[in-house]
């Protein structure tokens, strides 16, 4: 098997995901993946008709990110027109996934230059708005495993794991104030390429979302955001808490302890990752960056859904034949604050090295880039403090988790 090399990682802000509010919601989703493909060309020495494809994440496929974002993000990014695009959607980790299925077309040797990346417009496309939800809407698949909306999924893992309203707002502030000192120190600003408007002008070139200056204080008087909904019906009989008890009895009763300030931000952006084997690096003069030295996803129960990083963890470091302790740096999603919080336990983690620069509580989620978002952040951090390993997790809708380990080069 050979080697696939991250020659560079690039990604645009990220904006407020809301229309009228939001820096880049007056900005098309294929605009937003397309800027991120100019600016590797742009970076690089390469020559784009060299790009064997490009894999993009996107999870709201409708509408303004259907018809192969992929494709029409090549296009419009004036990429010759034999290079391909494909989109795929693994949920929350789906643009980590346009980065390693690059990786594995160039590590099996069929192809020598890729692009993997993923884009959301969370302004444009709302969650949902693809019409399937996390079920497609199938009665059997329901009384198989009644899935419920992830934020009660994470007030699940909460109840039964005990962590608390208190430890979940504290581990919240600590990525704001991550966030708001990377940003203040430039610590972004290797991969981040600004967007702009048809004229040239910029439209945002840094994070808007972050909000600096919160406590513990102020999120202790924010009302529990999945409260509501749990006693919510959908088909008129049990309410989603019920559908959740029902699987797990031994909770008693589910804890809402998740509101918008310890779960992820809804945001706007793209990132994307050159890939490239060692031999077309070497012919063409590229400086490699990192080697890829696995990846791997694993199934976890469906109805909890949100447990399967430390599995996917385990999976990727068992297949490098590396420990927790062999990692220098971890980036987690924070999908939810419980996530990392139960990673870090289950794997025994300093949090010293975990989201070291804040993480998607304070920087926002745009579910399909995220992955690849993180794969570029853990990289430029690597270089910052000279050490050698990083490992990336998301947690996935359905109960899936993906992981992805490099090392600096």
């Amino acid at each position: 098997m050979g080697e696939a090399w991250i020659i560079d990682a690039v990604r645009t802000p990220r904006g407020k995901g809301k229309k009228d509010v939001g820096s880049l919601a007056e900005t098309h989703p294929q605009e937003l993946m397309a800027t991120t493909l100019r600016a590797l060309t742009g970076r690089n020495p390469i020559d784009s008709k060299d790009v064997d494809d490009v894999i993009v994440g996107c999870v709201s496929q409708a509408g303004e990110q259907g018809a192969c974002i992929a494709r029409n993000s090549v296009l419009l990014a004036q990429w010759p027109q034999e290079v391909t695009g494909v989109t795929l959607n693994r949920f929350c980790g789906s643009g980590l996934q346009g980065v390693n299925f690059a990786v594995m077309g160039v590590m099996s040797g069929q192809q020598d230059l890729a692009v993997g990346g993923g884009v959301e417009s969370m302004s444009r496309q709302p969650m949902g708005s693809d019409g399937g939800g996390l079920d497609g809407h199938n009665a059997d698949l329901l009384e198989l495993y009644p899935m419920v909306p992830q934020g009660i999924s994470a007030d699940l893992i909460a109840t039964l794991e005990g962590f608390t309203r208190e430890q979940l707002d504290t581990f919240a502030a600590s990525s704001q104030d991550k966030a708001a000192a990377a940003q203040e120190a430039g610590r972004f600003g290797k991969s981040l390429v600004p967007v702009k408007d048809q004229e040239g002008n910029v439209v945002l070139e840094r994070d808007e979302y972050p909000r600096a200056g919160t406590t513990v204080e102020t999120l202790g008087g924010l009302k529990p955001a999945f409260e509501e909904l749990g006693a919510y019906a959908p088909h008129d009989s049990e309410t989603f808490d019920e559908m959740t008890l029902r699987v797990y009895p031994h909770a008693g009763k589910i804890d809402h302890v998740h509101h918008a300030g310890n779960s992820s931000g809804i945001v706007d952006g793209a990132g994307a990752v050159l890939v490239a084997s060692p031999e077309y690096a070497r012919a063409h003069g590229l400086k490699p960056r990192a080697r890829v030295i696995s990846v791997a996803t694993v199934g976890a129960e469906p109805v909890i859904m949100l447990t399967a990083p430390t599995p996917a963890s385990r999976k990727a470091m068992t297949k490098a034949g590396m420990s927790p302790a062999d990692i220098d740096l971890w980036e987690i999603n924070e999908a939810f604050a419980v996530v990392p919080l139960k990673t870090m336990r289950d794997l025994e983690i300093d949090p010293e090295i975990v989201n070291v620069n804040g993480g998607a509580i304070a920087l926002g989620h745009p579910i399909g880039a995220t992955g690849a978002m993180l794969l570029g952040t853990v990289l430029d951090e690597l270089e910052a403090r000279d050490k050698e390993t990083g490992l990336v997790t998301l947690c996935i809708g359905g109960g899936m988790g993906i992981a992805t380990i490099i090392e600096r080069l």
